[in-house]
Protein backbone atom coordinates (compact mmCIF):
# COMPACT_ATOMS: atom_id res chain seq x y z
CA UNK A 1 0.00 0.00 0.00
CA UNK A 2 1.47 3.34 -1.05
CA UNK A 3 2.20 5.83 1.71
CA UNK A 4 1.07 9.40 1.26
CA UNK A 5 3.63 12.17 1.11
CA UNK A 6 3.92 14.27 4.25
CA UNK A 7 4.10 17.85 2.99
CA UNK A 8 4.78 21.02 4.90
CA UNK A 9 4.02 24.61 4.02
CA UNK A 10 5.44 27.60 5.83
CA UNK A 11 2.78 28.85 8.27
CA UNK A 12 3.33 32.55 7.60
CA UNK A 13 3.03 32.07 3.84
CA UNK A 14 -0.18 30.14 4.38
CA UNK A 15 -1.46 32.78 6.78
CA UNK A 16 -1.06 35.40 4.05
CA UNK A 17 -3.14 33.21 1.77
CA UNK A 18 -0.49 31.38 -0.26
CA UNK A 19 -1.91 30.70 -3.70
CA UNK A 20 -5.48 30.45 -2.46
CA UNK A 21 -7.79 32.10 0.03
CA UNK A 22 -9.05 28.84 1.52
CA UNK A 23 -7.05 25.98 2.99
CA UNK A 24 -8.97 22.87 4.00
CA UNK A 25 -8.04 20.42 6.74
CA UNK A 26 -10.09 17.22 6.67
CA UNK A 27 -10.02 14.92 9.67
CA UNK A 28 -11.14 11.40 8.87
CA UNK A 29 -10.33 12.08 5.22
CA UNK A 30 -9.51 8.44 4.63
CA UNK A 31 -13.06 7.40 5.38
CA UNK A 32 -15.71 7.26 2.69
CA UNK A 33 -17.10 10.80 2.83
CA UNK A 34 -13.67 12.28 3.51
CA UNK A 35 -12.12 10.54 0.51
CA UNK A 36 -14.79 11.98 -1.77
CA UNK A 37 -14.31 15.45 -0.30
CA UNK A 38 -10.59 15.19 -1.06
CA UNK A 39 -11.46 13.99 -4.57
CA UNK A 40 -13.70 17.00 -5.17
CA UNK A 41 -11.12 19.45 -3.83
CA UNK A 42 -8.24 18.00 -5.84
CA UNK A 43 -10.29 17.86 -9.05
CA UNK A 44 -11.16 21.53 -8.77
CA UNK A 45 -7.51 22.48 -8.19
CA UNK A 46 -7.31 22.86 -4.41
CA UNK A 47 -4.77 21.25 -2.11
CA UNK A 48 -6.56 19.59 0.81
CA UNK A 49 -4.70 18.63 3.95
CA UNK A 50 -5.46 15.19 5.33
CA UNK A 51 -5.16 14.79 9.10
CA UNK A 52 -4.96 11.15 10.16
CA UNK A 53 -2.98 8.71 12.26
CA UNK A 54 -2.52 6.27 9.37
CA UNK A 55 -0.54 7.18 6.22
CA UNK A 56 -2.25 4.44 4.18
CA UNK A 57 -5.05 5.61 1.92
CA UNK A 58 -6.77 2.77 0.09
CA UNK A 59 -10.09 4.61 -0.35
CA UNK A 60 -8.35 7.65 -1.79
CA UNK A 61 -6.26 5.43 -4.06
CA UNK A 62 -9.46 3.90 -5.44
CA UNK A 63 -10.80 7.35 -6.38
CA UNK A 64 -7.77 9.32 -7.56
CA UNK A 65 -4.83 8.51 -9.85
CA UNK A 66 -1.38 8.85 -8.30
CA UNK A 67 -0.60 12.19 -9.93
CA UNK A 68 -3.73 13.79 -8.49
CA UNK A 69 -3.44 12.15 -5.10
CA UNK A 70 0.01 13.69 -4.77
CA UNK A 71 -1.71 17.09 -4.72
CA UNK A 72 -3.10 16.29 -1.28
CA UNK A 73 -0.93 16.94 1.77
CA UNK A 74 -0.80 14.45 4.62
CA UNK A 75 -0.38 15.45 8.26
CA UNK A 76 0.08 12.59 10.69
CA UNK A 77 -1.86 13.30 13.87
CA UNK A 78 -4.62 12.25 16.23
CA UNK A 79 -7.78 14.30 16.89
CA UNK A 80 -7.68 13.23 20.53
CA UNK A 81 -4.36 15.05 20.89
CA UNK A 82 -4.96 18.81 20.93
CA UNK A 83 -1.33 19.70 20.32
CA UNK A 84 -0.96 17.83 17.04
CA UNK A 85 -4.23 19.24 15.71
CA UNK A 86 -3.27 22.77 16.73
CA UNK A 87 0.14 22.41 15.13
CA UNK A 88 -1.45 21.28 11.86
CA UNK A 89 -3.78 24.28 11.79
CA UNK A 90 -1.06 26.82 12.56
CA UNK A 91 1.72 25.41 10.38
CA UNK A 92 -0.50 25.03 7.33
CA UNK A 93 -2.61 28.15 7.74
CA UNK A 94 -5.89 26.22 7.82
CA UNK A 95 -8.99 28.31 7.21
CA UNK A 96 -11.64 25.58 6.97
CA UNK A 97 -11.89 22.40 9.06
CA UNK A 98 -14.12 19.58 7.87
CA UNK A 99 -14.27 17.21 10.81
CA UNK A 100 -15.23 13.63 9.99
CA UNK A 101 -12.95 11.55 12.24
CA UNK A 102 -15.10 9.20 14.29
CA UNK A 103 -15.64 5.61 15.33
CA UNK A 104 -18.72 3.99 13.79
CA UNK A 105 -21.73 2.45 15.59
CA UNK A 106 -20.26 -1.07 16.14
CA UNK A 107 -16.95 0.28 17.46
CA UNK A 108 -18.71 2.66 19.86
CA UNK A 109 -20.90 -0.18 21.09
CA UNK A 110 -17.88 -2.43 21.65
CA UNK A 111 -15.87 0.24 23.48
CA UNK A 112 -17.96 3.25 24.55
CA UNK A 113 -15.08 4.90 26.39
CA UNK A 114 -12.86 4.87 23.32
CA UNK A 115 -15.85 5.97 21.24
CA UNK A 116 -16.33 8.99 23.48
CA UNK A 117 -12.63 9.84 23.37
CA UNK A 118 -12.59 9.92 19.58
CA UNK A 119 -16.11 11.14 18.79
CA UNK A 120 -16.67 13.65 21.60
CA UNK A 121 -13.24 14.72 22.85
CA UNK A 122 -11.89 14.76 19.30
CA UNK A 123 -14.68 17.12 18.26
CA UNK A 124 -14.10 19.33 21.30
CA UNK A 125 -10.45 19.56 20.29
CA UNK A 126 -11.45 20.80 16.84
CA UNK A 127 -13.58 23.56 18.35
CA UNK A 128 -10.96 24.44 20.94
CA UNK A 129 -8.26 24.81 18.30
CA UNK A 130 -10.61 26.98 16.23
CA UNK A 131 -11.25 29.13 19.32
CA UNK A 132 -7.53 29.58 19.96
CA UNK A 133 -6.86 30.44 16.31
CA UNK A 134 -9.95 32.33 15.25
CA UNK A 135 -7.68 34.61 13.21
CA UNK A 136 -7.10 31.62 10.91
CA UNK A 137 -10.09 29.27 11.11
CA UNK A 138 -13.17 30.73 9.47
CA UNK A 139 -15.46 27.71 9.41
CA UNK A 140 -16.01 24.29 10.97
CA UNK A 141 -18.23 21.72 9.32
CA UNK A 142 -18.58 18.47 11.24
CA UNK A 143 -20.36 15.17 10.71
CA UNK A 144 -23.25 14.58 13.02
CA UNK A 145 -25.58 11.71 12.09
CA UNK A 146 -29.19 10.74 11.53
CA UNK A 147 -28.53 8.43 14.49
CA UNK A 148 -29.40 11.38 16.76
CA UNK A 149 -33.04 10.61 15.95
CA UNK A 150 -35.09 7.81 17.44
CA UNK A 151 -37.18 5.16 15.69
CA UNK A 152 -39.93 6.04 13.24
CA UNK A 153 -42.74 5.34 15.71
CA UNK A 154 -41.32 7.92 18.12
CA UNK A 155 -42.27 10.63 15.60
CA UNK A 156 -45.68 9.31 14.64
CA UNK A 157 -44.67 8.15 11.16
CA UNK A 158 -44.42 11.68 9.70
CA UNK A 159 -41.51 13.51 8.08
CA UNK A 160 -39.15 14.46 10.91
CA UNK A 161 -38.28 18.15 11.20
CA UNK A 162 -34.67 19.11 11.80
CA UNK A 163 -35.56 20.62 15.18
CA UNK A 164 -37.52 17.55 16.33
CA UNK A 165 -36.73 16.02 19.71
CA UNK A 166 -33.62 13.88 19.53
CA UNK A 167 -33.86 10.34 20.85
CA UNK A 168 -30.69 8.42 19.96
CA UNK A 169 -30.66 4.71 20.71
CA UNK A 170 -26.91 4.06 20.51
CA UNK A 171 -23.77 5.39 22.16
CA UNK A 172 -22.76 6.65 18.70
CA UNK A 173 -25.97 8.66 18.37
CA UNK A 174 -25.60 10.08 21.88
CA UNK A 175 -22.03 11.15 21.11
CA UNK A 176 -23.23 12.94 17.97
CA UNK A 177 -26.01 14.66 19.93
CA UNK A 178 -23.39 15.78 22.45
CA UNK A 179 -21.32 17.30 19.64
CA UNK A 180 -24.29 19.29 18.40
CA UNK A 181 -24.81 20.65 21.91
CA UNK A 182 -21.17 21.58 22.33
CA UNK A 183 -21.22 23.36 18.96
CA UNK A 184 -24.12 25.50 20.21
CA UNK A 185 -22.20 26.38 23.37
CA UNK A 186 -19.10 27.40 21.39
CA UNK A 187 -21.19 29.77 19.32
CA UNK A 188 -23.09 31.16 22.31
CA UNK A 189 -19.96 31.76 24.37
CA UNK A 190 -17.19 32.21 21.79
CA UNK A 191 -19.00 33.12 18.54
CA UNK A 192 -17.45 30.10 16.80
CA UNK A 193 -19.72 29.34 13.85
CA UNK A 194 -20.21 25.78 12.66
CA UNK A 195 -22.45 23.52 10.63
CA UNK A 196 -23.26 19.96 11.63
CA UNK A 197 -24.62 17.60 8.97
CA UNK A 198 -26.67 14.48 9.64
CA UNK A 199 -26.13 11.85 6.94
CA UNK A 200 -28.18 8.65 6.88
CA UNK A 201 -27.06 5.60 4.82
CA UNK A 202 -24.30 7.04 2.66
CA UNK A 203 -23.38 4.69 -0.17
CA UNK A 204 -20.74 4.54 -2.88
CA UNK A 205 -17.14 3.51 -3.46
CA UNK A 206 -15.22 3.56 -0.19
CA UNK A 207 -18.19 2.79 2.06
CA UNK A 208 -16.94 -0.40 3.66
CA UNK A 209 -17.45 0.18 7.39
CA UNK A 210 -20.37 0.90 9.67
CA UNK A 211 -23.85 -0.44 10.18
CA UNK A 212 -25.32 1.10 7.02
CA UNK A 213 -22.47 0.09 4.71
CA UNK A 214 -24.41 -3.06 3.73
CA UNK A 215 -26.10 -1.59 0.62
CA UNK A 216 -22.69 -0.63 -0.80
CA UNK A 217 -21.34 -4.08 0.02
CA UNK A 218 -24.34 -5.55 -1.81
CA UNK A 219 -23.45 -3.49 -4.90
CA UNK A 220 -19.84 -4.69 -4.71
CA UNK A 221 -21.03 -8.28 -4.32
CA UNK A 222 -23.04 -7.98 -7.53
CA UNK A 223 -19.91 -6.85 -9.39
CA UNK A 224 -18.08 -9.88 -7.98
CA UNK A 225 -21.06 -12.20 -8.65
CA UNK A 226 -21.01 -13.26 -5.02
CA UNK A 227 -23.97 -13.73 -2.65
CA UNK A 228 -24.41 -11.22 0.14
CA UNK A 229 -26.89 -10.74 2.99
CA UNK A 230 -28.07 -7.33 4.12
CA UNK A 231 -28.97 -7.67 7.78
CA UNK A 232 -31.62 -4.99 8.17
CA UNK A 233 -34.98 -4.36 6.58
CA UNK A 234 -37.61 -1.63 6.42
CA UNK A 235 -37.23 2.01 5.52
CA UNK A 236 -33.99 3.92 5.20
CA UNK A 237 -32.49 6.87 3.32
CA UNK A 238 -29.74 6.21 0.75
CA UNK A 239 -27.50 9.18 0.06
CA UNK A 240 -24.91 9.03 -2.72
CA UNK A 241 -21.50 9.81 -1.29
CA UNK A 242 -20.52 12.35 -3.96
CA UNK A 243 -23.66 14.35 -3.17
CA UNK A 244 -22.82 14.19 0.54
CA UNK A 245 -19.23 15.31 -0.06
CA UNK A 246 -20.32 18.24 -2.19
CA UNK A 247 -22.82 19.33 0.46
CA UNK A 248 -20.07 19.31 3.09
CA UNK A 249 -17.95 21.53 0.85
CA UNK A 250 -20.85 23.85 0.05
CA UNK A 251 -21.53 24.27 3.77
CA UNK A 252 -17.84 24.92 4.45
CA UNK A 253 -17.82 27.76 1.93
CA UNK A 254 -21.19 29.26 2.88
CA UNK A 255 -21.35 32.44 4.94
CA UNK A 256 -23.81 31.16 7.54
CA UNK A 257 -23.15 32.36 11.07
CA UNK A 258 -24.38 30.40 14.06
CA UNK A 259 -24.31 26.81 15.21
CA UNK A 260 -26.47 25.25 12.50
CA UNK A 261 -27.42 21.62 12.13
CA UNK A 262 -29.00 20.16 9.00
CA UNK A 263 -30.46 16.79 8.11
CA UNK A 264 -29.51 15.39 4.72
CA UNK A 265 -31.99 13.67 2.44
CA UNK A 266 -31.37 11.35 -0.47
CA UNK A 267 -33.68 8.54 -1.64
CA UNK A 268 -36.05 7.60 1.19
CA UNK A 269 -37.06 4.05 0.34
CA UNK A 270 -38.03 0.65 1.66
CA UNK A 271 -35.53 -2.17 1.38
CA UNK A 272 -37.72 -3.83 -1.27
CA UNK A 273 -37.34 -0.74 -3.45
CA UNK A 274 -33.59 -0.90 -3.13
CA UNK A 275 -33.55 -4.52 -4.27
CA UNK A 276 -35.88 -3.64 -7.16
CA UNK A 277 -33.51 -0.87 -8.25
CA UNK A 278 -30.51 -3.17 -7.99
CA UNK A 279 -32.29 -5.67 -10.21
CA UNK A 280 -33.14 -2.95 -12.73
CA UNK A 281 -29.55 -1.73 -12.94
CA UNK A 282 -27.93 -5.17 -12.72
CA UNK A 283 -30.28 -7.95 -13.82
CA UNK A 284 -29.76 -11.05 -11.70
CA UNK A 285 -29.01 -9.07 -8.55
CA UNK A 286 -32.08 -10.44 -6.79
CA UNK A 287 -30.58 -13.95 -6.95
CA UNK A 288 -27.43 -12.81 -5.17
CA UNK A 289 -28.70 -10.42 -2.49
CA UNK A 290 -30.66 -11.61 0.53
CA UNK A 291 -32.27 -9.41 3.17
CA UNK A 292 -33.05 -10.32 6.76
CA UNK A 293 -33.31 -8.73 10.18
CA UNK A 294 -35.20 -5.84 11.73
CA UNK A 295 -35.64 -2.25 10.66
CA UNK A 296 -32.95 0.05 12.00
CA UNK A 297 -34.25 2.13 14.93
CA UNK A 298 -33.69 5.49 13.23
CA UNK A 299 -36.40 7.51 11.48
CA UNK A 300 -35.65 7.57 7.75
CA UNK A 301 -37.99 10.29 6.49
CA UNK A 302 -36.03 13.40 7.46
CA UNK A 303 -36.81 16.94 6.35
CA UNK A 304 -33.94 18.82 4.68
CA UNK A 305 -35.90 21.98 3.83
CA UNK A 306 -33.74 24.16 6.10
CA UNK A 307 -30.60 23.00 4.27
CA UNK A 308 -32.20 23.82 0.92
CA UNK A 309 -33.44 27.17 2.22
CA UNK A 310 -30.00 28.23 3.44
CA UNK A 311 -27.80 26.70 0.74
CA UNK A 312 -30.06 26.83 -2.29
CA UNK A 313 -29.93 23.92 -4.68
CA UNK A 314 -28.22 20.81 -3.28
CA UNK A 315 -26.96 17.86 -5.36
CA UNK A 316 -29.39 14.96 -5.63
CA UNK A 317 -28.24 11.95 -7.63
CA UNK A 318 -31.05 9.48 -8.25
CA UNK A 319 -30.68 6.08 -6.64
CA UNK A 320 -30.52 4.38 -10.02
CA UNK A 321 -27.78 6.69 -11.28
CA UNK A 322 -25.81 6.44 -8.04
CA UNK A 323 -25.86 2.66 -8.20
CA UNK A 324 -24.79 2.75 -11.88
CA UNK A 325 -21.86 5.03 -11.10
CA UNK A 326 -20.82 2.89 -8.14
CA UNK A 327 -20.95 -0.29 -10.20
CA UNK A 328 -18.91 1.40 -12.93
CA UNK A 329 -16.11 2.35 -10.53
CA UNK A 330 -16.13 -1.06 -8.86
CA UNK A 331 -15.94 -2.76 -12.27
CA UNK A 332 -12.99 -0.59 -13.30
CA UNK A 333 -11.15 -1.35 -10.06
CA UNK A 334 -11.88 -5.05 -10.51
CA UNK A 335 -10.51 -5.06 -14.07
CA UNK A 336 -7.35 -3.40 -12.77
CA UNK A 337 -7.00 -5.93 -9.96
CA UNK A 338 -7.47 -3.19 -7.34
CA UNK A 339 -10.92 -3.98 -5.91
CA UNK A 340 -10.64 -4.73 -2.20
CA UNK A 341 -13.24 -7.34 -1.25
CA UNK A 342 -12.09 -7.96 2.31
CA UNK A 343 -15.18 -6.11 3.61
CA UNK A 344 -17.42 -8.79 2.06
CA UNK A 345 -16.10 -11.52 4.35
CA UNK A 346 -18.61 -12.34 7.07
Amino acid sequence: MRRMENKRVDGETARRGGNRNSRFLITGAKGCIGAWIVKNLVERGDQPWIFDTDPKAHRLEALLPDERLRAAGFIQGDVTQTESLERAVVEHGITHIIHLAALQVPACAANPVLGAQVNVLGTLNVFEVARRHRDLVRRIVYASSAAVFGPEEFYGGVTVAEDAVLHPGTHYGVFKQCNEGNARVYFATESISSIGLRPWAVYGVGRDQGLTSAPTKAIKSIVMRRPYTIRFTGGFDMQYVDDTARIFLKCAEADLPGARVYSLRGSVIQMEEFIDTLEKVAPGARKLIRVEGKQLPIAADLDDSALVRDLGEVPRTSLEEGIRETIGIFEKLNREGRLDTSDLEE
